[in-house]
């Protein structure tokens, strides 16, 4: 059969600002699967710029008996209005939707847009082998776990498929699908890798250990090492970002892959995500021997308070200590942090502010916080009555989605804005960048500072 694989036009809040795109690797991972017995395409609108026309003319030449498309909340009206094209362009055409909203949202889904067929949920290689089978032997869909479809009138909500145990049998991701070329961080090559799936912790604003499980599942080195060869070796690239929840849940396991790119000796320059509580001197002076500039830590708040409602399981001083731990070793840090939590108050989130300013962090990230479907936090909203709206577009982790008590939804706005212009436009920060020639994060400072005068 003909795939389609597709991620919608959409100018996601951080491209916007920072002019970055990832490539869509769970398409290129399905990709893989599927490619075995059938003719795929990928289709990155973002990276190519390509409109709706734009997408229209491709589905047009290639006429693909399946459309795919992926999306997160804020771009589901563009996975809609891809879908309606998809079916003027051929009617007959099975539609196909997977991502975290829809996979937290089927029959909801279903209901909004005529226009798709079918919807994976969660975890979507052992599903889209079944399901493409099923739909070329005209077998019933009933038969295949792991989705959500139209029948009739009715709305059929299937078994969950169970996740893939063993994630190094699953082929690596077709980058020759993609545009490889395109994807650039400062002129720089880059692209992106998912070492393990699965998450223990259950933060009250997050939705990964619904999506991909509460079970960590690691690859193990030598399988990601492997994949790093061909990215290295067959791409030419060097820029490289681990994009797991938590690379270094498992000390050992990121001992040993560091040990593995030191000993193949790979001029790689790559970043990843991590909890302060999985951090080490040790570990991290060998990952920057392994060429790790940066770390991503989820510190999300200042207040203790606000860290125990939310179920992070951190504490202050642990925050403190793994940033003079990783910043000692030679490491980068970008700290990430959310206001606008139901417990939030005016006095916590200034605090969260303060406390972000003392860390010494190379980059901060804020924003406000956003209840997307699959989190608790969004049941919450819903059983209390706190949503704002289900425009799912404005659901960008920069709108004020959710009532606060005590604070309104202009003032964390402004909070928001006023804390980048603080943070990004000090002239230590500025120097820092400028001597490091990191002129995408001086762009992005500006960008902060004009949108806070055009919203005055």
């Amino acid at each position: 059969m003909k795939v389609c694989l597709i991620s919608p036009p959409y100018n996601s809040a951080v491209k916007s600002v920072v002019g970055v795109s990832s490539p869509p690797l769970g398409l290129a991972y399905l990709a893989s699967v599927l490619r075995k017995d059938h003719e795929v395409r990928i289709i990155d609108s973002n990276i190519l710029e390509y409109s709706m026309e734009d997408l229209r003319r491709k589905l047009k030449s290639f006429n693909p008996d399946i459309v795919g498309i992926t999306s997160v909340t804020p771009s589901i009206p563009q996975a809609y209005d891809v879908a309606k094209i998809a079916k003027e362009v051929r009617e007959d055409s099975v539609v196909v939707v997977g991502g975290p909203h829809v996979t937290f949202l089927p029959e909801q889904t279903l209901r909004e847009c005529k226009d798709v067929d079918v919807i994976v949920k969660g975890e979507g290689e052992k599903i889209a082998g079944e399901l493409v089978t099923a739909i070329e032997n005209g077998e019933p869909l009933e038969n295949v776990r792991g989705i959500a479809f139209r029948k009739e009138d009715k709305v059929v909500n299937n078994k969950p498929m169970p996740f893939i145990k063993n994630i190094d049998k699953i082929p690596f991701p077709s980058r020759d699908l993609l545009p490889v070329e395109k994807y650039q961080v400062n002129g720089t090559r880059y692209t992106a890798m998912i070492t393990s799936r699965g998450c223990p912790f259950r933060c009250s604003f997050c939705s990964s250990s619904r999506l991909f499980g509460g079970c960590w599942r690691g690859r193990s080195p030598e399988n990601v090492l492997d994949e790093m060869r061909v990215i290295y070796e067959d791409y030419d690239t060097k820029n490289i970002e681990f994009v797991d929840d938590t690379f270094t849940l498992n000390q050992k396991r990121a001992e040993q892959i560091c040990d593995g790119i030191i000993k193949e000796g790979w001029d790689v320059s790559w970043g990843a995500s991590s909890r302060v509580d999985t951090i080490t001197r040790k570990l991290a002076e060998k990952m920057k021997k392994a060429g790790c500039w940066i770390l991503f830590l989820g510190i999300e708040s200042g207040c203790q308070r606000i860290l125990d409602n939310i179920g992070k399981g951190i504490t202050v001083e642990q925050i403190k200590r793994a940033v003079k731990v990783i910043k000692n070793a030679g490491i980068q840090v970008l700290g990430s942090f959310i206001i606008g939590f139901p417990e939030d108050t005016m006095e916590s989130i200034k605090q969260t502010i303060d406390f972000a300013k003392s860390l010494n962090l190379d980059y901060a990230e804020f924003s406000i916080l956003t209840p997307y479907p699959g989190s608790p936090i969004f049941n919450f909203a819903l059983e209390n009555d706190l949503l704002l709206t289900k425009d799912w577009s404005k659901y960008t982790a920069i709108e004020p989605v959710m009532k606060i008590r005590d604070i309104t939804e202009k003032q964390l706005k402004s909070f928001l804005q006023k804390t980048y212009i603080s943070l990004y436009l000090r002239p230590k920060t500025v120097w820092s960048w400028i001597k490091n020639r990191q002129f995408t994060f001086i762009k992005s400072g500006i960008k902060a500072v004009i949108n806070y005068l055009k919203g005055r």
